[in-house]
């Protein structure tokens, strides 16, 4: 969503960092040029004019002439100024359900994702918060919207009032009000109808639900990729039916992402959620600090390890630990990586989120490692038999052609696969011995949260790379991105070429 935003600021930032002291000058045309950044990303004119008289004030004053390097400063000030522009008050994914049943109102324009988005929510609310949700949709007008609603509560195990054919809006929002109330409900959700434009009639029926359930949020949910009308529509809402929040849909697509920088700023609203893709668990809370991370590319480590988090199992990856430790790294915990890696956003999406990795993972995808090569892997090894993944020793010519037939893949390839999985397990061996305690029992424990040395985005980027290095070749290589190098790490470089 702000891969041209983010490679325009890199580019100025990265022409500023390398200059020794900065005058007036130098600020005024960097920031000339991030304005026409911030312009070419749909962010409306009065944001960004605010935006640059922010920076501009900060920026040209002694805190940057005394500075060691003005250049860090100053993408340290822009850094600061996103934040502000895109901070809301409070806690943004926490939501006012204190006392049950809470209300909850879902509206917005036909199209924008309302009813996935309820979904998407509500399944939220009851694994992460183990709430009991009732859904509801008032949608009478969209064809099988109601059935829709109910197909997704099956899906997720939340359950959805029954659909009565023809009840008007304001009969089933008291019928799902009086629902909730009796069956013990902590939150019930109110899925309304959508217009492909506002009008008085839309207004004025979602104005009388609201009077009848009083909710204690109202979420307006907007597609991210309309820009500037998206804060259009958010105005129009608000100013009619009062809205607590903004949810921006489709923010994995190739929008400019000016929506996302202006509608705090110009409606006042903070934005609570971004949804990233069509799955169910493609919701993110909205954190101002990790998204201005992301834009300037200074990744997102926070949200890489609650990924990790939330798709490695504790036990399992304790015992993978102690078998790496002890160097016993077989097929089947190769296997068991790749499959977290594609869970977590594959090699790409994984990268992004590392403090200095976004313009790395662009040179993975040119270097023709894109995920289908972890498809190819994971079909390789389970081409194996058993006893061939607990010891990949036992692989011998015959037994190798049999495996590549298998996956319909050549025996070169399985040979660099075979070739990777000796690397790293040396590497996870040399890992379990460095530093007090083993640098992989501490990475692993910041993983699983349980202390211990998951570093955070501030820590990376204090991190002498001299020490880096010497870390890496202790390890027995270069770490990648690091020094003139930036080539893959060894073993992955040419694998799976696209064809």
């Amino acid at each position: 969503m702000f891969e041209n935003l983010s490679e325009r600021l890199s580019g100025v930032f990265d022409r500023l960092t390398k200059q020794g002291a900065l005058n007036e000058e130098d600020v005024k045309t960097a920031l000339r040029e991030v304005r026409v950044a911030l312009l070419e990303a749909d962010v409306s004119l009065p944001v960004a004019r605010e935006f640059i008289k922010k920076v501009q004030s900060e920026a040209t004053g002694q805190a940057v002439t005394k500075s060691v390097t003005p250049g860090q400063q100053v993408v340290k000030i822009v850094h600061d100024a996103l934040i502000s522009t895109l901070q809301g008050d409070g806690d943004p994914g926490q939501l006012k359900i204190d006392n049950p049943p809470a209300p909850i109102l879902m509206v917005g324009l036909q199209g924008s994702g309302k009813t996935t988005t309820t979904g998407k929510l509500a399944k939220r609310l009851k694994e992460r918060d183990g709430k009991r949700v009732l859904m509801a949709s008032l949608d009478v007008y969209r064809p099988a919207a109601m059935e829709q609603l109910a197909v997704l509560g099956k899906q997720l195990g939340v359950d959805t009032l029954p659909i009565v054919a023809g009840q008007k809006p304001v009969d089933i929002a008291k019928r799902a009000k009086q629902q909730a109330s009796l069956g013990g409900y902590d939150v019930y959700m109110l899925d309304t109808a959508g217009r492909l434009h506002i009008d008085e009639l839309l207004m004025q029926e979602v104005e009388d639900v609201r009077n009848v359930v009083e909710p204690r949020e109202t979420l307006l949910v907007v597609d991210g990729l309309t820009g500037q009308v998206a804060v259009e529509v958010a105005q129009e809402f608000d100013d009619k039916i009062g809205v607590s929040g903004v949810v921006l849909t489709r923010m994995d697509g190739d929008g400019r992402g000016g929506a996302a920088l202006s509608m705090r700023a110009v409606t006042g609203k903070p934005i609570r959620f971004v949804g990233m893709g069509e799955k169910m668990d493609a919701l993110e809370t909205f954190e101002p600090d990790r998204i201005a991370g992301r834009i300037l590319g200074m990744g997102d480590i926070v949200a890489l390890v609650e990924k990790a988090q939330e798709t490695i199992e504790a036990e399992q990856a304790e015992k993978m630990m102690k078998r790496m430790m002890k160097g016993q790294f077989n097929m089947n915990d190769l296997r068991t990586q790749l499959e977290q890696m594609q869970q977590m956003g594959g090699m790409e999406g994984m990268m992004s989120m590392m403090p200095g990795m976004g313009k790395m993972a662009k040179q993975v995808e040119e270097s023709g490692f894109d995920d289908k090569v972890l498809k190819r892997q994971i079909a390789l090894i389970q081409s194996m038999t058993k006893k061939e993944r607990a010891n990949p020793k036992l692989l011998q010519a015959n037994r190798k052609k049999r495996i590549a037939r298998g996956a319909g893949m050549e025996v070169s390839d399985l040979n660099k696969l075979l070739k990777m999985h000796r690397q790293m397990g040396d590497m996870m061996k040399k890992m379990g011995k460095m530093g007090k305690g083993g640098m992989l029992k501490q990475a692993m424990k910041g993983m699983m949260g349980k202390g211990g040395g998951m570093p955070g985005a501030g820590d990376m980027g204090g991190m002498d790379q001299a020490a880096l290095e010497a870390a890496a070749k202790q390890m027995g290589g270069k770490l990648p991105g690091l020094g003139g190098g930036m080539g893959l790490p060894p073993g992955l470089s040419g694998f799976g070429k696209k064809k």
